[in-house]
């Protein structure tokens, strides 16, 4: 949808695939960055942002990832309502006159809703489960959905009369809005992993060694993106060869193919449906439902676990209305590019801990205390130079923010730079935290390079009044990595 949506801002159909590559080339490698912290340390995102925004203070930005993961699951139900119609239309067409009973005000109608709602309602058993006993499904999805993929856009290229009609289509747009257009593609691939970008620990940390973390993620992220991206593009800009204008919603184009009423298409639009329908239920179980069950067992631990984190989760997608989003191209956008605002400071102020200030070094021990006399506590549990800098990332973004809304007009140079809003938010937050640490230092922090998540053996987090191991003054031993009685296993913390 997102390569889609491309061609219909005015871009050609390499210009679009041009940009895919781009941006998520650049996400990848933000996504490793972040990737590395969990890799070595085997902790997860709440876990990490409490190096940075303190122990109590890490929790707005976990309830940030938690609220993202709850809208995306709403917008990729949604979507995965409309294969639900395909569907149910390819065997009763009669389907598509269902009589609406809902006000216009709604934005939905009773047959695109219940759609919805089937989706939605067939997907709760999936999450009861953990992953590893529902690995099967995954695996049924990686063949199926690819085939489907396949013969979706072979179908498309057979429509428009073969691919050269299709590739010979010029941009649309010109001059300036050409050059805007191309950002903005760009931009809106980084944004669609900017929640991967803030949590990746949660997956990495299970990585056996730091380097599997990077290349399997670096190399796939652009590679597969780009590859399933193709798909969507041709197939968007074949629907200007047959029907004469750009259809941004693939399932839209899916839809239209049935209007024939031909049983060979409608067999074919159920079983490709059907494909889709299975890609939105594994994308909502991986992204989604258990990147939210497992933030908000840091937010509630004794009430919520990430099966019912998963749960909740669910129901808030179901509540937020998720067609609003989907109305058309430019909503789309604009919701992707707002959400990344936030999630580029909280990035940006994780990055600059970790790289910058800390130099690599994280005292695990402490991570985990909630003691005064702990590096990590700072004023009341709350780090204030994290939450300055994850503001000042925020504001840079907020003017043109608002005129992107259409709220008020305002002046083109802060439009412009929220158009590149995630490189903005990451370096105004990342530099501002890395000044405020120099000229305001934080404690157990080393003089070189001192990533010591290998050294940890063996786990030891209970405490005594006698033990001083996670008071500020410890610092790491630069030649043995970190002192011989913090050394802790992370397998059984997280």
């Amino acid at each position: 949808m997102i390569s889609s949506s491309m061609i219909v801002a005015g871009l050609s159909w390499w210009q679009s695939w041009l940009c895919v590559w781009i941006g998520y080339f650049i996400a990848g490698c933000f996504i490793c960055l972040t990737g590395r912290i969990g890799a070595v340390y085997h902790i997860g995102f709440p876990v990490v942002a409490r190096s940075s925004f303190g122990i109590w203070g890490n929790l707005w930005p976990v309830f940030n990832r938690a609220g993202m993961a709850c809208i995306w699951y709403g917008v990729q139900s949604w979507i995965g309502g409309s294969c639900v119609y395909l569907m149910i239309r390819s065997i009763w067409p009669s389907y598509d006159r269902l009589p609406n009973s809902m006000p216009e005000s709604s934005g939905t109608t009773t047959r695109d809703y219940l759609s919805f709602f089937l989706f939605w309602f067939l997907s709760l058993p999936a999450i009861w489960f953990p992953v590893h006993q529902i690995r099967h499904l995954f695996t049924v999805k990686s063949y199926v959905v690819p085939i489907a993929g396949f013969a979706f856009f072979g179908w498309s290229i057979y429509r428009a009369g073969g691919l050269g009609p299709i590739v010979r289509q010029k941009h649309t747009a010109e001059g300036s809005d050409l050059a805007w257009a191309f950002i903005n593609g760009i931009m809106s691939s980084i944004a669609n992993f900017a929640t991967l970008i803030v949590n990746d620990p949660d997956f990495s940390r299970f990585a056996i060694k730091p380097h599997d973390a990077l290349w399997s993620q670096l190399i796939t992220i652009p590679t597969g993106f780009a590859f399933t991206s193709f798909i969507g593009i041709i197939v968007s800009s074949s629907s200007s060869v047959i029907y004469k204008e750009p259809i941004w919603h693939p399932l839209e184009l899916l839809g239209k193919f049935l209007d024939t009423g031909e049983s060979g298409n409608r067999a074919g639009v159920f079983f490709i449906a059907l494909a889709f329908a299975l890609a939105q239920l594994g994308t909502n179980i991986a992204a989604n439902s258990i990147s939210a069950g497992t933030d908000m067992t840091a937010l509630l631990p004794r009430f919520i676990n990430i099966r019912r984190g998963g749960y909740i989760c669910a129901s808030i997608g179901l509540a937020m209305c998720p067609w609003n989003l989907l109305e058309s191209s430019n909503k789309f956008v604009l919701y992707l590019s707002s959400y990344s605002v936030f999630l580029s400071s909280i990035a940006g102020v994780i990055i600059s801990d970790y790289y910058f200030v800390r130099h690599g070094y994280l005292d695990i021990k402490a991570l985990y205390s909630a003691r005064k006399s702990g590096p990590y506590f700072y004023t009341y549990g709350i780090h204030w130079r994290g939450y300055v800098a994850y503001i000042c990332g925020i504001l840079i973004n907020v003017i043109g923010f608002v005129g992107e809304i259409g709220t008020a007009t305002v002046p083109i140079g802060a439009t412009y730079l929220y158009r590149v809003n995630f490189f903005g938010g990451f370096i105004v937050s990342s530099g501002i935290y890395w000044l405020l640490c120099k000229y305001f230092p934080v404690p157990a922090v080393p003089d070189q390079w001192t990533e010591v998540g290998e050294d940890i053996t063996e786990v030891t987090l209970a405490e005594d009044v006698s033990e001083q191991s996670s008071t500020p003054g410890d610092s790491p031993d630069l030649e043995g990595g970190i002192k011989r009685g913090d050394k802790m296993a992370l397998g059984q913390v997280w």
